[in-house]
């Protein structure tokens, strides 16, 4: 399985609606994009400073199906209507496991 992980830290003048609608709209995904296997969103919890604010944690067959993934309309909307105008850093990787 190809794992794709991804973290969020939204710009200060983030309010709690703008989060949310992120959440959601991430949220929303494996219902329109089939190739998911498993995904999960979450907050950080606040256990440690300096944190990201959001993680993203998907599954896919492989290589072919993260591709599809990110190249479907339906997640190019969310990151380009939603994330990008939200999010101050962001860091991703991509490995087997």
């Amino acid at each position: 399985m190809l794992r794709h992980c991804v973290l969020l830290r939204f710009t200060e003048s983030v309010t709690a609606e703008q989060r949310a609608e992120v959440r959601d709209a991430l949220r929303a995904l494996p219902a329109t994009i089939d190739v998911i296997r498993d995904y999960s969103v979450g907050d950080d919890v606040g256990e440690t400073d300096g944190n990201f604010d959001l993680a993203i944690v998907a599954g896919f067959d492989d290589a072919v199906g993260y591709a599809t993934y990110r190249d479907h309309p339906d997640h190019v909307r969310v990151v380009r209507d939603l994330i990008r105008p939200a999010v101050a850093a962001r860091a991703a990787v991509q490995y087997e496991g």
